[in-house]
């Protein structure tokens, strides 16, 4: 697949051949599904547990004398009743991380980068080196990017340029995922990018 070069001015700046076992790969919606999904759960943090009658570090001595108290008849003071007590049918652990094959979680990676690369919304540039926010905005409005865009460079790349233009967001080659890319409507990408990108899966 050949897709034309361009500078953040939307000038023309050659062409560059897409691997098509990267780029041309049919998008399936359960594949796809299933690591969103995936991604999605390993995002969610640990539930606490909260403690219980035996989890409560207090003393588990008789407190008062069985009969002729006027009071309740307890063993303890880790009842739920007291202060400093454990909980009566507290929240329970939950670990909510999954696992998803190695060549699924590629397969999905590739159908993502796909999907834009088939409906048009893919721009590849020579270089994405940005300096002043303004002059990006109007960089971006002359390349005709969507409400959202993902910038994927081949570096780290600070672009504090991009950070307060909204429904921009830039990521290293390195950290490209599938709930990000298919997020937004446009992916931009940069040659060193692109190369970073079909080394992953060539490797």
């Amino acid at each position: 697949m050949k897709v034309k070069i361009q500078t953040l001015d939307a000038k023309a700046s050659g062409d560059i051949e897409l691997n098509d076992a990267v780029f041309a790969v049919e998008p399936r919606a359960d594949i796809l599904h299933r690591v969103v999904t995936w991604q999605l759960e390993n995002r969610r943090a640990y539930a606490r547990p909260t403690r219980e009658r035996s989890d409560v570090a207090r003393t588990g001595k008789k407190w008062g004398r069985q009969k002729g108290g006027g009071t309740a008849r307890h063993g303890d003071r880790a009842a739920p009743v007291f202060i400093g007590g454990g909980k009566a049918h507290g929240a329970r652990a939950r670990e909510f991380s999954i696992s998803l094959n190695k060549k699924i979680r590629a397969l999905g990676l590739k159908m993502a980068l796909s999907s834009h690369a088939k409906s048009g919304s893919l721009i590849v540039l020579d270089s994405f080196e940005a300096e002043k926010t303004q002059a990006l905005k109007a960089q971006f409005e002359k390349l005709g990017i969507g409400k959202t865009a993902l910038v994927i460079d081949g570096e780290q790349n600070e672009a504090k340029a991009a950070r307060n233009l909204v429904g921009v967001n830039v990521l290293p080659a390195v950290g490209a995922n599938v709930y990000d890319i298919l997020k937004h409507d446009t992916l931009i990408l940069t040659k060193a990018a692109v190369e970073k990108l079909e080394a992953r899966f060539n490797g």
